[in-house]
C-alpha cells in the first residue's frame, strides 16, 4: 500500500482518537479519585480481626483466631447466590483437586457469607454439595462454611479490603480468594472463579512465610468489568476499542513523520 494511500486510511481513525481520547483517559481515571461500591481495596499487609466469632455449620460460635492457624484462603460469598458465587466455589474445589499442596496442613479454606440471612444449615448443606466436588483425600475441617451477623461479617469484609453492595433481594460483588497468613495478615489476592494450582500452592508458601504479594489488580480492573445484571465480568469492549484507536493514531503519526522526512530529503537532492 502507498503512502498517500495509508494515510487516507488512518487520518479518520486518529482524528477519532484526538476527539475520543481525553474522554476515555478521563472516564478510566475516574475510579481512582472516587471510592468504589463494589471491589476490592487490596490489604495487603493488614491484619483481620481474629476475635471475630462467626457461627460454624453447626451453630456453634467460633473465633477466626481458633480456625486460622495455618495459610488459609478465604472466600466471601453468600449462599443464595446465582451468579458468580457457584463458579468461583467451583474453581476453588477444582484447584484443590489439583493443586500439591495438602489441604490441613498446607492450606485451609474458610467461607464465609455475608448474608446475614444465611443459617448454618444451609452453610452445612453448601460444605457437603462442594467438599463432594473434592476427589482427593481431603479432610472435611479444611474448608470451613461459616455464618455470621452482618456487623461480624461486614467487619472482616471491610479488613480484607471486599466491598459489595446489596440490591433488593441480592448483592453486587466481585470474586476473589484471599490468602491469610496463620498470624491472620493478608498476604495475596487472586481475582476471577478460576486459578491456577501453582499459583496457589506458591500463594500459600508465601503465606506460610508472611509475605505480602502484589496483584495484576489494574489489568484486570481496565480489561475487564462486573455486569450487575448478569453476575459476570465482562471484556469491556470501549476499554479495548479506545487503545486499538489511539495505537492506530500513533502509526499514522509515525508514517506521516516518515513521508515528511523522505519528501525534505528529495528536495535537498534535488
Amino acid at each position: 500500500m502507498s503512502l498517500p494511500s495509508l494515510r487516507r486510511l488512518l487520518l479518520p481513525l486518529a482524528l477519532l482518537a484526538l476527539a475520543t481520547g481525553p474522554v476515555g483517559l478521563k472516564a478510566q481515571a475516574a475510579p481512582a479519585s472516587a471510592p468504589e461500591e463494589v471491589g476490592i481495596d487490596e490489604k495487603l499487609g493488614a491484619s483481620i480481626p481474629l476475635d471475630l466469632v462467626l457461627k460454624a455449620e453447626d451453630g456453634t460460635a467460633v473465633t477466626l483466631r481458633s480456625l486460622i492457624n495455618k495459610p488459609t484462603i478465604l472466600t466471601l460469598n453468600y449462599f443464595r447466590c446465582a451468579g458468580i458465587c457457584t463458579p468461583q466455589l467451583g474453581g476453588v474445589a477444582e484447584v484443590l483437586n489439583r493443586t500439591q499442596a495438602i489441604p490441613g496442613q498446607d492450606l485451609q479454606v474458610l467461607t464465609v457469607s455475608f448474608d446475614e440471612r444465611d443459617e448454618p444449615e444451609v452453610a452445612a448443606q453448601k460444605r457437603t454439595n462442594y467438599l463432594a466436588e473434592i476427589k482427593r483425600p481431603f479432610p472435611p475441617d479444611a474448608w470451613r462454611f461459616l455464618t455470621g451477623p452482618s456487623a461480624t461479617t461486614r467487619a472482616l469484609a471491610d479488613a480484607v479490603g471486599f466491598k459489595f453492595k446489596r440490591q433488593n433481594d441480592d448483592f453486587i460483588h466481585a470474586a476473589a480468594i484471599i490468602f491469610i497468613s496463620p498470624e491472620g495478615r493478608v498476604t495475596r489476592y487472586m481475582y476471577g472463579t478460576t486459578y491456577l494450582p501453582a499459583d496457589v500452592q506458591l500463594a500459600a508458601q508465601e503465606a506460610a512465610r508472611g509475605e505480602a504479594q502484589p496483584t495484576i489488580k489494574k489489568f484486570l480492573k481496565f480489561c475487564f468489568s462486573y455486569d450487575p445484571a448478569g453476575r459476570r465480568y465482562v471484556l469491556n469492549t470501549t476499554s479495548i476499542g479506545a487503545i486499538v484507536i489511539l495505537m492506530a493514531a500513533g502509526v499514522f503519526l509515525v508514517f506521516l513523520g516518515r513521508g515528511r522526512k523522505g519528501k525534505t530529503k528529495t528536495e535537498e537532492n534535488a
